[in-house]
This record gives C-alpha cells, structure tokens and sequence, in this order.
C-alpha cells in the first residue's frame, strides 16, 4: 500500500488516508452564516476521497472576517448552521475539520471577485480593523488599523475559545487555529507589524505571547482527546534569520498543547520573496517538524500524486495538504490511487461510488 493511503491516527481521531483538503475561503456566507453552497463544496471534497476535510477559515468576531462574505462563528445561529455539514463531511467517510481566525488589518476587504482590496472608507459594508499596532499592510490593503488595546487582547482571546466551543457543538473533530498569513495572531508575532512596546510586543517573548495565551485558552476547553492544530506562518522569506525564530515558536505551541502543526508562510509583507514552485514549503515543513517533534503538513504547489505519495514515504511530512487540486478534480484521491498501483483503488472512495467503478471498471 502507497504510504499516501496509509491510516493515521492523532488521539482519538484516525484518518483513512493522508490527504487533506485544506481550508480555502469561499467568501459566501450572509452575516457569518454559511448556506447551501458550503453544504455542496465540503461535501464534494469529502466525498472524493480525502480523509480530513478542513473548513474555510471561519471568523471568531465580525471585525474578523476577511470580506462581508466570511464564514463567522461568533454567534449560535452561525455555529449551528455548521451541524448539517458536518454530518455530510462524516456521512461520506472523511473527519470534519474546521479553521477559526480573526483577520485582523487584513479585514474588511472586498472579496477576491470584487477587488480584493480594502472597502472604501465611504462604503457601509466596511469596518473598523484592529491590530497590534497601528501599521497597514500595504499594497490593495492600505487602511491603518487601529492598534488594540488591553481589553481587546483578552477579549479576542476569549472570542476564539467561545468559537471553539461552538465548534465542537456542531460536531468538528479536528480545530485548527489561523496563526499564519498576516493575520492578527501572525501580525502580533511579525516584527514587521508588532512595534508594541508593553508585554505584547518589544521582544521575542512579548511578540509570541497573544498566540501562546490564546492557544493555551483555546487547549482549555477544546477536548484532549480530539486534535488542536494551528496554521502558522514560520517564515517572511524576508532575507532575515525568521525561521529559526518561527521554529521556537511551534516549540512554544507544543509546550503550551498544540497537538499538530500545518507549515505555512507568514504573508506579513507584500516586499517578501518567496520562492515559488512546486512543493517549495515541503523543506521547511520537514525542518520544523523534525526540530520541534510535531506531526506535521504543509501545502503550495503539491499537485502530483507521485511528489505527494515522496512527502510522505520519505517521512517528511505527516499529511498532505491540497487546495486547488481538489477543487479542480474533487476525486483527486480515487486518481492518485490509480497512479500510486492501489490495488482497487475505487475502494479509496466511499463504498457506493466504488461498487459500481469496481463492477464496470474498463481500466
């Protein structure tokens, strides 16, 4: 057996292969609430094959969302309309999983569609964004947030254990924390965007302190026997040293609970000079899961069954990530099967769809 159609279990939750969908934002929901449209787009993914189907990144607050379009789970009405997904997610064989965040200086933004770039300050659909310090990101985002204060720390904070909560209402077995991206968690931890100077900023230990609190509040009430990832960006590829910095960083989520680590890039800057192509994170991903001893995965530009089925064989990483792929061809998987010599490879999707390819099947 391929080692990408190996099960793998964390806690008390086991996966029936190593692919995972990873969380792709689909800007469609009315006020936070998700709607048909996300019921149809994870349950095609789960249905295809994949093991863990993580959901979009979901709000924690309404000054969280990216666009007016976001996904929220600030509310009960948000977090209920979750359960019929998550039943479909599981009624088609996959874990269901589900990203939570808050955007930060990166919020109200047209969606992609749209613009892409911040609401203009004229515009009633816009907001007021929030940040560790008062610094735009730049580019299409040019609006200065507002730098937070004390209060809204912890009151943040407290927002991403009330969606964790809720979270777990609706059924998810899998909570994976947005701490990449340019974020709010990663702008308190980029130098390019904390120039704080009390106990959230000024240092090292001053910079990691929002996502060390906030993680340790979230292992809190988030079930010990159910996985607690994070997604978090472990280099600006900036020119700097950032990586080694990153790597303690997920040596601090460990210490503090964190049960899984999905590599990423930090986005904090528009000047970075990321090397783009394929597989490029797999490196690092390595890197940090062999320095810090966290199960890993990483995604960008994995698009080959053969370069993802090596990832794993050779022991790089974990699980494997994929977006765009699957969204191309939600059936990637039963595909990679056929590549990778599964013998039956229809049985990699649910036993419905593999009866009748296994019992017609002219190739």
């Amino acid at each position: 057996m391929p080692a990408l159609f190996t099960p793998y279990t964390l806690k008390d939750v086991t996966l029936r292969n190593r692919i995972v969908v990873s969380p792709m934002c689909q800007y469609s929901a009315d006020d936070g609430v998700i709607n048909e449209w996300h019921l149809v787009h994870l349950a095609g993914l789960a249905r295809g094959g994949a093991s863990l189907v993580i959901a979009e990144a979901t709000a924690v607050s309404p000054e969280g969302r990216i666009t007016p379009g976001d996904a929220g789970i600030w509310t009960d009405e948000q977090g209920h309309a979750w359960k019929p997904v998550v039943a479909a997610i599981k009624a088609a064989g996959a874990v269901p999983g589900i990203q939570i965040g808050h955007a930060g200086r990166k919020a109200s933004a047209n969606r992609p569609w749209e613009g892409d770039d911040h609401i203009a300050a004229d515009d009633p659909r816009g907001w007021e964004t929030i940040a560790p310090s008062a610094i735009a990101f730049g580019g299409g985002l040019p609006k200065v947030p507002r730098a937070m204060t004390l209060a809204e720390i912890e009151r943040v904070k407290a927002d991403f254990v009330a969606a964790a909560r809720r979270a777990r209402a609706a059924g998810f077995e899998w909570l994976e924390l947005h701490f990449a991206h340019g974020y709010l968690a990663q702008s308190f931890f980029s130098t390019w965007s904390n120039k704080r100077e009390d106990a959230y900023g000024s240092d090292f230990e001053g910079r990691a302190r929002f996502l060390v609190e906030t993680l340790q509040a979230v292992r809190a009430v988030w079930p010990e026997n159910l996985p607690l990832a994070a997604r978090f960006g472990v280099t600006e590829f900036d020119g700097s040293n950032d990586l080694e910095e990153g790597i303690e960083m997920v040596r601090r989520f460990k210490a503090a609970g964190l049960d899984f680590i999905d590599v990423s890039i930090g986005f904090s800057t528009s000047t970075a000079n990321i090397p783009w192509g394929p597989a490029f994170m797999a490196p690092v991903a390595e890197r940090v899961r062999r320095e810090t001893g966290l199960p890993a995965t990483t995604s960008w530009f994995i698009s080959e069954a053969a370069e993802a089925e090596a990832l794993i064989a050779d022991d790089k990483v974990d699980l494997v990530s994929l977006g765009r792929p699957l969204l191309a061809d939600p059936h990637w998987p039963y595909r990679a099967a056929k590549e990778l010599g599964v013998d039956k490879a229809a049985w990699t999707l649910p036993a419905p769809y593999a009866h009748w390819l296994e019992r017609y099947r002219t190739s």
